[in-house]
């Protein structure tokens, strides 16, 4: 069996349930989802979907380095949002925390997301 560490920092909300922020095996690590928390408060950030998508990438780049990588190292991003109609907003705000080559993403819309907010991330890394 692959043995599993797992990942937590306090800079990134705290799992809300039975999961991890993040786990590792190997040199490939699995980002749980995360919506726009404010680690600090565990309450939703304030602003528009613009601000809700910058919290989430934070909340991203936190895991991300507390397991020892950046969100350039993420291979694989998945966005989960409420309205199809903020894709270019994501685009536009993902531009300002990747690299090129930018990772594998996929987009889907959903009826409804935790807490009730409009977007949901999820990532793989590879280190």
């Amino acid at each position: 069996m692959a043995t599993r560490e797992t990942i937590s920092t306090d800079k990134a909300p705290k799992a809300i349930g039975a999961y991890s922020q993040a786990v590792r095996t190997g040199n490939t690590v699995y980002i749980s989802g995360q919506i726009p928390l404010d680690p600090t408060t565990q309450d939703i950030a304030a602003g528009d979907i613009r601000a809700h998508i910058h919290r989430v990438f934070q909340n991203l780049q936190a895991v991300a380095e507390a397991a020892g990588g950046g969100l350039d190292d993420i291979v694989k991003l998945t966005v989960y949002l409420v309205d199809l109609g903020n894709f270019q907003v994501v685009n536009e705000v993902m531009a300002e925390y990747f690299n090129k080559p930018y990772p594998a993403r996929a987009a889907i819309g959903v009826a409804s997301l935790p807490k009730g907010v409009g977007v949901e991330m999820e990532a793989i890394m590879a280190l």
